[in-house]
């Protein structure tokens, strides 16, 4: 008898084990969630994206004389948001080892970059020579650009936000994490967005 009630505990433990092991598998329902909300946020850009490239195609002198744009201060702030998209990933993987630390410190680093970032954009703006209402090519650069750097705001709120969580001992850990991958996924996501449109407001602008 009392090995058939060890026996029967030990396959309910097993099972438990199996269902903790499962459950597991299934990502947080939040951040589907983020991803949901990233994906129509990616069709708003891809809509900026689709008329930005019918006007390059239908109008001859773009951009019009006088809104040129300029490469070298656009391609250094991207190579701080793509160094900062690796940076981000090592504190995800800090807080699944449970490296609190290693987590406020590449956290940290990010969130300088991202700062840095803006700053660079803000500097853009102030020596361009031309405002939104310029023409029809400034009101697309500004636009967008704008748009996105919104967003890069926004996900520099959002490593603040874990910066600041993680503060209180317990708040995250290696099992517990998930503002952490949110906070990853945003900042991937403003990474991809700025790459597409370096590629086709600055680069395909000089040729």
């Amino acid at each position: 008898m009392q090995g058939a009630l060890e026996n029967s505990q030990t396959a309910a433990a097993h099972e438990a084990g199996l269902g903790d092991a499962h459950h597991g598998e299934h990502p947080d329902l939040r951040v589907w969630g983020l991803i949901t909300f990233l994906s129509s946020e990616f069709l708003m850009f891809a809509g900026f994206f689709a008329v930005y490239l019918v006007f390059r195609s239908t109008i001859a002198e773009w951009p019009p004389e006088g809104t040129e744009v300029e490469l070298l201060l656009p391609a250094i702030n991207t190579v701080i948001l793509v160094a900062s998209s690796f940076v981000i990933h090592l504190g995800d993987e800090a807080i699944k080892k449970g490296d609190v630390a290693g987590l406020r410190k590449w956290y940290m680093v990010t969130a300088a970059m991202g700062a840095v970032f803006l700053a660079g954009q803000v500097y853009e703006y102030m020596n361009l020579g031309y405002g939104l209402r310029t023409n029809l090519f400034s009101n697309c650069f500004y636009l967008t650009t704008g748009f996105h750097g919104a967003h890069v705001f926004i996900g520099l709120l959002l490593i603040l936000g874990v910066l600041w969580r993680s503060r209180r001992p317990g708040h995250y850990s290696a099992e517990k994490h998930v503002g952490v991958e949110m906070a990853e996924i945003y900042w991937h996501f403003v990474d991809i967005v700025w790459i597409v449109l370096f590629i086709l407001i600055y680069v395909l602008t000089l040729f």
